[in-house]
């Protein structure tokens, strides 16, 4: 087993007890969360760490399409545990994030938090405002026509 301990460590040179939560740092949106994600987590034994650093993907063992398509979580034992499973895995870790927590043991909860979170991390790139998906609209084009679009 790996010890991320010794390991691994974060861009300042600091290491996790507990485990460590990876996210795209080529995402904007991605990484501000990663960034209010590691100063309430930091504290609680968990370090933050952007997928794309090497020793994550040799850490982690996942080709690199895979690599990308969800944060993960690396505990200390090394479980890991990905997307909307590893929001709820960390929720249990802040006293005031519990209710999501407990809402996510009711029957079909986790489902829909999964299927939420899938369609969010195939979306991220169209938050920061520069999106390589083509632009689509709810209005018909026999209706944009009529109001000027």
């Amino acid at each position: 087993m790996i010890s991320l301990s010794s390991e691994i460590t974060d861009s300042k040179g600091r290491r996790a007890r507990r485990g460590w939560l990876f996210f795209d740092g080529n995402c904007a949106f991605c990484t501000s969360v990663a960034r209010w994600s590691g100063r309430l987590l930091g504290p609680r034994g968990y370090g933050v760490a952007p997928l794309q650093d090497p020793r994550v993907q040799e850490l982690l063992a996942l080709p690199r399409d895979q690599l990308l398509s969800e944060m993960r979580v690396l505990t200390q034992d090394g479980r890991q545990i990905g997307g909307a499973d590893a929001l709820v895995f960390l929720a249990r870790e802040l006293w005031w994030a519990w209710p999501f927590y407990g809402m996510a043991q009711i029957p079909g909860v986790l489902r829909l938090l999964r299927m939420g979170y899938g369609w969010i991390a195939r979306h991220r790139e169209c938050t920061s405002g520069i999106c390589s998906r083509p632009a689509t609209s709810i209005v018909p084009e026999s209706k944009r026509k009529q109001i000027g679009g």
